[in-house]
């Protein structure tokens, strides 16, 4: 039943078909061998108005569960967020596993929740209880590869990738041995993962994906997963990849992943790079990725680089110029992500192999109360989420604007630990600024002097 359902979910809607299966609100609900849980989420925000929050279950709460999670959504709700992404929620692989619990990624079954986090009625209520406070809840989806003990592997070893000898094989050039190849030439994977993937929008009224390792996946599949998944509900769905390719934009994705704008930022306190280069970086993520509708998500931590490259505070110079650094990452021509603990200042890594609960309690109410600050104004300002970039930065300091016809914002934001004097440019001085945060005056003058590690938002 369900095969023959995909069959014809294909042929409705082909690659070369792709605009009639839309997220148009108003296109009919298609038949299912699902029944939908709950209804639409009304509220869900528009790509380019989402703040993303990453949660991993195994830290997030002592009981590392998605009861966890629920219990403290009114602190997301409170941060300003209004998209949830949980890391992976299925059964983990045993066979060769990372870690004391194994890696989230390594997935045993792409339809069940595993007993670690809870249950689907545990998911439903989470999902339920974020609509009812305004936030949507995207999933983490593994289409790569899967554990070693996957079901798949003994029942349709023809759906991953083998060498010479007929041996099924890990992710080529990768080092991650815990998992194995699967192999998208075959049409019968493609429906099966196209399955899975529906299932949770049926069964737990999810609102999108975070597609992991998408670059690794044909685009073929993605057109026809996205148009599905875009299909099931009268509902816009938010479609993440984590990848750069500029044709995830064409297949349909909202969001590609801003690798090289963390890469960039890193080097400017790690390697004294000019803060000029983030305007670099800004224009080469474009140029490969480019689509004016779409927007690149940035971060300044996330589960991976938390655990390689260190914590916000360990990598951008301490709390202060953690929050200088995000100031740039959320507003410049991007969506936001923040990953679970970095806003309030949380200075410990979180391995995710591991049960790793945050201490909620260390929380430093000065930084999550200026993360508040920046992701509020952002909310609320239609030059940051939609407006023309333009920069003006200097060696140490990120300066850029974000324009629309109504309203300009000007960011400067001194990634140094030093006072440093800022030329003016003359398209930017006058007396008609005001101050984003304090809502008082401000005039530019031809030069300010910028204290180490202060950022400054005006608009007008």
């Amino acid at each position: 039943m369900k095969n023959l359902f995909l069959n014809i979910l294909f042929t409705l809607c082909s690659i070369t078909a792709f605009t009639s299966c839309s997220s148009d609100n108003d296109s009919p609900v298609i038949s299912s061998p699902y029944e939908q849980y709950g209804t639409p989420f009304a509220n869900l925000p528009k790509p380019k108005d989402a703040i993303i929050y990453q949660v991993n279950l195994r830290a997030f709460s002592n009981e590392g569960t998605i009861n966890g999670v629920r219990e403290r959504l009114s602190h997301i709700q409170s941060l300003g967020a209004n998209v949830i992404y949980l890391m992976p929620i299925y059964p983990v692989g045993v066979v060769n596993s990372v870690g004391e619990l194994g890696s989230p990624y390594s997935v045993r079954d792409y339809k069940s929740v595993s007993s670690e986090f809870g249950t689907l009625e545990d998911l439903r209520a989470l999902v339920d209880e974020a609509h009812s406070m305004n936030m949507g809840v995207m999933l983490d989806w593994v289409a790569n590869h899967t554990s070693w003990d996957n079901a798949w592997i003994s029942e349709h070893p023809d759906w991953y990738q083998q060498d010479d000898s007929g041996s099924i094989i890990a992710p080529p050039g990768t080092g991650w041995n815990d998992v194995a190849q699967l192999d998208y030439n075959n049409v019968e994977l493609r429906k099966a993962m196209i399955d899975a993937m529906s299932y949770w929008v049926y069964n737990a009224n999810i609102d999108g994906f975070r597609c992991d390792f998408a670059d690794g996946v044909q685009q073929s599949f993605w057109s026809e997963a996205i148009t599905t998944i875009r299909s099931i509900k009268k509902q816009d769905m938010l479609m993440f990849a984590e990848g750069t390719r500029r044709n995830h934009f064409e297949v349909g994705f909202d969001y590609t992943f801003g690798f090289r704008f963390f890469d960039a930022l890193k080097k400017v306190f790690s390697e004294g790079e000019p803060a000029t280069s983030l305007q670099n970086a800004n224009a080469e993520e474009y140029s490969n990725n480019y689509n004016d509708d779409n927007r690149i998500v940035r971060y300044t931590s996330n589960h991976d680089v938390n655990i390689t490259d260190g914590t916000p505070i360990d990598l951008f110079g301490g709390k202060s110029g953690s929050l200088a650094t995000f100031v740039v990452a959320a507003y410049m021509k991007s969506i936001p992500m923040i990953y679970n603990g970095q806003e309030i200042g949380y200075a410990q890594r979180i391995p995710f192999f591991n049960h790793t609960p945050i201490d909620w309690s260390t929380a430093d109410a000065d930084v999550f109360a200026q993360y508040q600050q920046i992701i509020a104004f952002r909310k609320n300002s239609e030059a940051i989420k939609r407006g023309t970039y333009n920069g003006y930065s200097s060696s140490a300091i990120s300066a850029f604007t974000m324009k629309t016809d109504n309203e300009t914002v000007l960011v400067l934001s001194n990634l140094t630990n030093s006072n440093v004097k800022y030329i003016v440019p003359t398209s930017l001085s006058g007396d008609s600024w005001i101050n984003a945060f304090t809502n008082q005056s401000m005039a530019l003058i031809t030069e300010l002097t910028l204290s180490p590690y202060q950022y400054i938002v005006l608009k007008k």
